[in-house]
């Protein structure tokens, strides 16, 4: 058997390397039209930062796992093929702003009608709107001569910076398919493959419209939890209540468990704010407002909290933080990646340039090329970038002469920092505003640090 994916970003690369180690009679070819990430696949650095992933690809690249630009070859050659291209939220036209944009996975669906030949498998991976088979498969068949199509969902619920160790070792697989012997059959066809390492009882397999809609709705309640307790730690700050004592008391409630109610300055990545914005754009095109608008809240909550903590700080700082030092510890969304999408960081930092801060960032994976990029995006001038942004490697160059200090994600090398030497460094009175609970406030207060953080009084 021979398997090829389209899209060797933060899913198609790691999944189809976790298969490549697993099933090594089986050719897994990744193809991507980006030259650059492509050579980066085939180096010694790696496009993409996972615990563990390197050693998972260096393991199998050369001898069952393969990474090309020839997608067509690739396509011709295989007998699965999983799709896992960009599916961005929609910038222009109908449902900008919150529906997905959909053109790559028609390319990829042309493509692979133009190439194919005989039976194919056609694996939906990328988080895509409910349907979106039915469109893949009228695509597919309208425009092939010789080839004949199953098209499955088999949607992936990693997180990354644990992506290797959730696909090792999955809370479940699901395989969604049409309910027609055929469909049935190549459901049976993938699920085999992950049966050479997950236990038959969690491979899911249900029809398409359930396993594509439940991608959507795992990432809309995680991403409620997250809003639910961010907005209890604006409740607690003003009231003296500590946010992660309720969190752990109303965690230990089996009903509701501890996952996902850690506070913090907001939730970010690839994933969650795109979906519910899909789930509220999908729920008014079938005319549920009031279903959109529930959804909508979430990510309404989630942006008042960045902006929240933004003017925290400028109001900690006596109401300005002109020419004034802010280092920033943390760009990524989250540790153990370098992935920067919808990373609080970015609005935390736009906001604290456009009051005309000068910001100093240090994180231990994330580039001052794509901490630029990002902010560029939100509008930030380049002359600002370029008169007030600078990047370092090192956390005491970061805060020396500082006015204030913000950790904005979780690495736990910033708990080992020397903070008595960092404090020295600081103007004072020396602020921190901890965005995500992650250091021992009492310890920072003895220093001598001014400490507020989410949730706390």
């Amino acid at each position: 058997m021979k398997l090829c994916c389209l899209g060797a970003g933060y899913v198609g690369g790691p999944t189809m390397a976790m298969i490549a180690a697993k099933c090594p009679d089986i050719k897994v070819t990744v193809a991507d039209v980006n030259e650059s990430r492509i050579t980066a696949w085939n180096s010694d650095t790696l496009p993409v930062y996972e615990p563990g992933l390197a050693e998972i690809v260096s393991s199998a690249r050369g001898r069952n796992l393969f990474f090309t630009t020839d997608t067509r070859a690739a396509i011709r050659e295989a007998d699965i093929i999983f799709v896992s291209v960009g599916t961005p939220t929609k910038s222009y036209g109908a449902g900008a702003g919150r529906a997905a944009d959909l053109k790559y996975i028609e390319l990829a669906a042309r493509m692979i009608a133009e190439e194919a030949s005989g039976p194919k498998i056609v694996v939906e991976k990328s988080t895509i709107p409910v349907k979106t088979a039915e469109a893949l498969l009228t695509v597919l068949r309208a425009n092939s001569k010789n080839g004949k199509f199953q098209v499955l969902s088999n949607p992936e619920f990693l997180a990354e910076g644990t992506a290797m160790a959730d696909l090792e070792n999955p809370d479940r697989i699901l395989i969604g398919g049409e309910q027609t012997p055929e469909g049935l059959a190549a459901v049976q066809t993938l699920a085999s493959i992950y049966n050479r390492w997950v236990p038959r009882e969690r491979i899911l397999t249900t029809n398409l419209w359930s396993s594509e809609l439940s991608k959507l709705v795992a990432n809309a309640f995680l991403a409620q939890r997250i809003s639910s307790i961010n907005s209890i730690s604006a409740l607690c700050e003003r009231t003296g209540a500590d946010v992660d004592e309720v969190a752990r008391a109303i965690g230990t409630d089996s009903r509701i468990g501890p996952k996902f109610l850690k506070a913090s300055v907001g939730f970010g990545g690839s994933c969650f704010q795109k979906d519910v914005l899909n789930l509220t754009y999908l729920c008014e095109h079938f005319g549920l407002p009031e279903v959109a608008h529930y959804w909508d809240q979430v990510i309404k909550m989630n942006d008042w909290q960045k902006t929240r903590f933004s003017r925290q700080i400028v109001q900690t700082l006596f109401n300005t933080v002109s020419g004034k030092k802010i280092a920033v510890y943390g760009f990524a969304f989250k540790k153990d990646t370098n992935d920067t999408r919808e990373s609080a960081a970015i609005y935390v930092v736009r906001d604290l340039l456009m009051e005309q801060a000068r910001v100093v960032v240090h994180d231990p994976q994330v580039t001052l090329a794509q901490i630029r990029e990002d902010l560029a995006y939100l509008g930030v001038p380049r002359e600002t970038m370029d008169r007030n942004l600078e990047f370092t490697d090192e956390p005491d160059t970061a805060a020396d002469q500082a006015h204030g200090l913000a950790v904005l994600t979780e690495w736990d090398e910033f708990r080992g920092f020397d903070w008595p030497g960092i404090y020295e460094r600081m103007f004072k009175p020396a602020f921190l505003f901890d965005g995500r609970n992650l250091l021992d406030h009492a310890k920072l207060r003895g220093i001598g640090f001014k400490v507020q953080a989410i949730g706390k009084a």
